[in-house]
């Protein structure tokens, strides 16, 4: 991580995650979420562009970059206990002071947990999801053709054995180049890659099984902003559409950007998440109508 960062290591039940503290002491609080096979690193060019009004916070998922991984293997990655690593690196990086919440990937899929619970709900003073519906909602709507078609890796990851094979035997080395080549995205290569990658598998094992056997009735009054990548390979716009039976009050941008938006278009995320933060900071967002705009770049 860069030299200006500092590192905090938060205690979440028998896990030390590893949180990187950036940006002015008494500017308002966002915290960052990665996704998979991610680490915080995949921040870096974003966070550039908010710690100058921003105290900016992203730590890396257990299991994921300078994060330990549970010693109870595959229930260590349930979505109940990603809650609470989010709980606790809040409680030891913004106090009792509400925060913004952005998240990306898998980081906004575990991100709905806490945003859906009303016991830390009144914590956030809003939430950007990037690629990353809650699975809740997901399974409790009808089957989109399109995503399924798009989520064919989601299977593959189930495999025994298998997935993790194809990243040790290269993958997690070529993992850069695929991006490259499949998004135009140049991420950073993360010395971490293969273990990312292979203790990540257990986010999939344990929580998308368990979601769509039992989706729950996930809602929340935290204003909320999708942030839409027209061209993602992995999640279909129609995954942020029709969720006003659960949100209430929510924005949708569509992006010409890939997946790896993060990355590619880090100052034009950052400029509409300020934009949305700071109108939720000033008016306190609650329970009004939907607004959905399609933005183009």
């Amino acid at each position: 991580m860069h030299d200006a960062y500092e590192t905090v290591f938060v205690q979440s039940g028998d896990v030390r995650l590893a949180a990187y503290v950036s940006g002015p002491a008494d500017a308002p609080r966002v915290i960052l979420v990665h996704g998979y096979p991610d680490s915080a690193r995949v921040w870096q060019a974003l966070r550039a562009e908010l710690d100058t009004r921003y105290r900016v916070v992203a730590y890396d998922v257990r299991g994921m970059g300078a994060s330990q991984a549970p010693d109870c293997g595959r229930a260590g990655y349930a979505l109940a206990h990603l809650e609470r690593d989010l709980m606790a690196v809040a409680n030891a990086t913004c106090g009792a002071q509400p925060f913004h919440l952005l998240a990306h990937d898998w980081g906004s899929i575990q991100s709905w947990e806490a945003v859906t619970d009303p016991a830390f709900e009144s914590r956030i003073i809003s939430y950007t999801s990037l690629s990353g519906p809650c699975l809740d909602h997901v399974f409790s709507k009808p089957r989109n053709v399109s995503q399924l078609l798009k989520s064919w890796y989601i299977g593959f990851f189930h495999l025994p054995l298998l997935p993790e094979l194809v990243w040790q035997l290269g993958g997690a080395k070529l993992w850069p180049w695929w991006v490259r080549r499949t998004e135009r995205v140049r991420l950073e290569r993360d010395p971490q890659q293969l273990r990312n990658a292979i203790n990540g598998l257990q986010l999939y094992r344990t929580n998308f099984r368990a979601c769509a056997q039992s989706p729950r009735e996930r809602s929340t009054r935290v204003p909320v902003q999708f942030i839409v990548p027209r061209f993602d390979r992995y999640v279909t716009p129609a995954m942020s559409e029709g969720l006003e039976r659960w949100l209430g009050a929510y924005e949708s941008e569509v992006i010409a950007a890939p997946h790896w938006a993060v990355v590619s278009e880090a100052p034009q995320i950052a400029a509409r998440f300020m934009r949305f933060a700071e109108r939720c900071a000033q008016r306190g967002l609650r329970n009004e109508s939907s607004l959905h705009t399609e933005v183009s770049p």
